[in-house]
């Protein structure tokens, strides 16, 4: 008996001390392995990452905004556009679609009832015949046209037919931006994607206010009909005699009817799951210009996204003072006021206006006809095929546009702004 006591005595002492040594072994194995894998990634910084960056560009330092969102599949945002014109639009809708393309995006493009038949064939052939877009697929045409009333709410049905289209095409974007065929980039889109990325993908950039002044009594107060939702000719809408009062159940807010929206809030909107966005879509039926009250008032009056809203509608546009109902048209006499501006996109423009032109050469690098060159260009001539959509080349623009973020988002004025 007396030696397997003993046995038992030194065994204990011999697993830990093995323990121990295995454990040294690795560690010292670990430390190698670190000192490898270190070694591995330098070799392997000196190749491009998947956001190729030029080196002139500077790092952001720009980095926080909201509290951050779970990580993203993609550091690379993508936007859903709608480009919508009317008569007479269809070269003007065609260029602006051009010059904003990039195989990330998805777009959905809507010529008017007023338009003719023929502009809308001609549309839908050249959106069906080109290579690019046959090719990836992210260019949609409403080809059943709708009749959209100016200053009516059929503006804003034809908004929200649109994001529920986009909802509907891909599960793969971020955030939506309605333009019109006025409308014209400032910079390209690797810029716009670019300095987008560091964004929280919550944010809503939507010019708003809760302070109605001239327009309580021209716009809230008196009931419209807008022939847009049972006519198939295009009129005018027209005044009924009552008027109402101000409501009490929520508060309105106007601003501009251009917005950069995020792919929750037009979730919110088409799904509405409370009913808020349907309620508010009634009251806007008899609204005067309800595109510049209902998507403001809809998310300043819900507690889910109002600290989302950014006081800004990303555009470069002129007014009178006091302003007048259309802004300025811009010309060529803007063009330094455009090269300045830190916006991505401005209105409004003429048809193949001379100022277009200075843009596409001076902004973003455009040869007529062509696509604005980017990252994702391939083939001969450039952009004749689809690279690497996910290669990023930002210039200047993204620089600008990440002043202009430092400004709103990052500002500790930022709250103040919201909803007020």
């Amino acid at each position: 008996m007396e030696p397997q006591i003993v046995e038992k005595k030194w065994v204990f002492p011999l697993i830990i001390s093995s323990l121990v040594a295995i454990f040294l072994v690795a560690t010292s194995f670990n430390m190698g392995l670190v000192s490898s894998m270190q070694t591995i990634n330098s070799l392997f910084s000196i190749f491009p990452s998947r956001i190729s960056v030029d080196q002139k560009d500077p790092v952001f330092v720009e980095s926080k905004v909201l509290p951050p969102s779970p990580p993203p599949k993609s550091n690379i945002p993508r936007f859903a556009y709608l480009v919508s014109g009317s008569k007479g639009d269809l070269e003007k809708l065609w260029r602006t679609l051009r010059v904003l393309y990039h195989p990330l995006n998805q777009y959905v493009v809507h010529l008017d009832l007023e338009s003719s038949a023929a502009e809308r064939l001609e549309l839908a052939s050249r959106v069906e015949n080109d290579t690019i877009f046959a090719k990836m697929g992210n260019v949609h045409m409403i080809t059943k046209a709708n009749m959209v009333t100016y200053r009516g709410p059929t503006m804003v049905s034809n908004t929200l037919h649109a994001c529920a289209i986009l909802l509907k095409k891909s599960k793969d974007w971020d955030w939506f931006i309605n333009l019109s065929a006025s409308d014209y980039p400032l910079m390209t889109q690797d810029d716009i994607l670019f300095a987008f990325s560091s964004l929280n993908r919550s944010l809503n950039f939507i010019e708003h206010t809760s302070i109605l002044g001239w327009k309580e009594d021209h716009r809230a107060k008196p009931l419209i009909i807008d022939p847009g939702l049972y006519l198939s000719t295009k009129s005018d809408i027209f005044f009924v005699t009552e008027k109402r009062e101000l409501p009490t159940a929520f508060t309105l807010f106007t601003g501009s009817a251009w917005m950069v929206l995020s792919r929750a809030f037009v979730e919110y909107l088409i799904w509405g799951w409370d009913n808020l966005p349907r309620s508010l879509l009634m009251y806007y039926a008899n609204f005067v210009s309800s595109p510049e009250g209902y998507f403001h008032t809809v998310i300043c009056n819900s507690p889910e996204f109002a600290e989302t809203a950014v006081n800004h509608d990303l555009h470069y546009i002129t007014w009178d003072k006091p302003p007048k109902q259309h802004p300025h048209t811009l010309t060529l006499n803007d063009s330094n006021n455009l090269i300045r501006s830190n916006a991505p996109f401005a209105r409004k423009f003429k048809k193949d206006d001379p100022v277009l032109d200075d843009i596409d050469s001076k902004l973003l690098h455009r040869k007529p006809g062509e696509f604005v060159q980017g990252g994702w260009c391939s083939g001969n001539p450039p952009c004749s095929e689809v690279g690497d959509p996910t290669r990023l080349r930002p210039g200047i623009g993204a620089r600008k546009l990440a002043r202009l973020m430092g400004r709103l988002v990052y500002s500790p004025k930022f709250k103040e702004r919201q909803c007020r």
